[in-house]
């Protein structure tokens, strides 16, 4: 089986997934489309593909399937309306940045019956999933507590700032995601802090740069997030997750994992700089999950819900920031 794909967005993130699904035997690019025609014709160059209009994409026979990576106060009205149209729809986090939007969008989702995947790729990463399975293996027992760092080498320019939804719905809403994944259990209570620290550019643009978040479940298992928007190091990822049992960890990734001894100490190598090199192989190993559940005619995971459940923690985390309490999960 090959999925024909139509990329919508040929920017940083489409590039990303234009990789993904051109290096995958069972994929094919067929078509590609962004607002700036050079952007597209970049990517058609690279992998074969037509640059066409979202409306062609829409209506054409030789696509099967869809990636979003258009910005986000795009992405409910295009999951509707490819859903209507018949196509399989992949589509970058997040749904939309209001709940109810969300709801609406995947309510049309499930009367159009289509398929649908959210792209939380961390899931997909081959080190967090070893994490995952070393959990369901039973390896540490029961999960109690999950350690999520995330932080990015610099903060993105202001302008993005303005328009992301915020950093809770922006970017930690990755580690509410893993949190979901690795705790085995909804959170169902939040407590946030955040700060400016980085940039007061992103202060005066009315977020935050530096959060910190526990979430709860109703078992009383945790999940501690750091989030940085600066990490001089590098790009910042690890997990750890602590059972009953023991403890199972992920540690931070480098291009070249070597350590260097001598008279000067030890040394290892730089981290990645970012998640374009970080995560190639959970992009890589999403868009193959995706493909794999068009094959099998099972409902892809992450799925839509995943993505408003993820959008809920982000709300209750700035309302507990807003408040200065702890808050529930509605």
């Amino acid at each position: 089986m090959t999925v024909r794909f139509g990329l919508l967005g040929a920017g940083r993130i489409g590039k990303v997934h234009a990789r993904a699904v051109g290096s995958n035997p069972q994929a094919k690019l067929v078509a590609v489309a962004d607002a700036f025609d050079k952007a597209a014709k970049e990517i058609s160059a690279t992998y074969g593909a037509e640059v066409r209009s979202i409306e062609e994409i829409e209506k054409a026979k030789d696509v099967d399937a869809v990636v979003i990576c258009t910005p986000t106060d795009t992405h409910a009205d295009l999951i509707e309306r490819f859903a209507r149209a018949g196509k399989a729809i992949f589509c970058e986090k997040p749904i939309d940045l209001d709940v109810k939007r969300v709801a609406k969008c995947l309510a049309t989702v499930e009367k159009t019956k289509a398929t649908l995947m959210v792209g939380f790729n961390r899931r997909f990463d081959p080190h967090f999933a070893a994490v995952k399975k070393a959990i369901d293996d039973g390896a540490i027992g029961k999960v109690e507590m999950a350690t999520i760092t995330s932080r990015d080498p610099g903060a993105p320019p202001v302008d993005y700032i303005r328009r992301s939804g915020g950093i809770f719905r922006d970017m930690t809403i990755h580690d509410f995601d893993m949190a979901r994944f690795l705790l085995g259990e909804e959170p169902v209570s939040v407590s946030a802090h955040a700060s400016v620290l980085v940039d007061r550019k992103i202060g005066e643009a009315g977020d935050y740069d530096s959060v910190s978040v526990i979430l709860e479940t109703a078992s009383g298992r945790q999940a501690l997030i750091s989030n940085s928007r600066r990490a001089t190091y590098g790009y910042d990822q690890r997990i750890e997750v602590h059972g009953s049992k023991g403890m199972v960890a992920a540690e931070n990734q480098r291009p070249v994992s070597i350590e260097l001894a001598n008279d000067k100490g030890y040394t290892r190598p730089p981290l990645h700089d970012f998640f374009m090199t970080r995560y190639i192989d959970a992009y890589a190993n999403e868009i193959s999950a995706f493909i794999a559940a068009l094959a099998k005619g099972t409902k892809p995971s992450p799925s839509g819900a995943d993505g408003l459940a993820a959008l809920k923690l982000a709300d209750a985390a700035l309302k507990s920031v807003k408040t200065g309490k702890s808050v529930a999960v509605q």
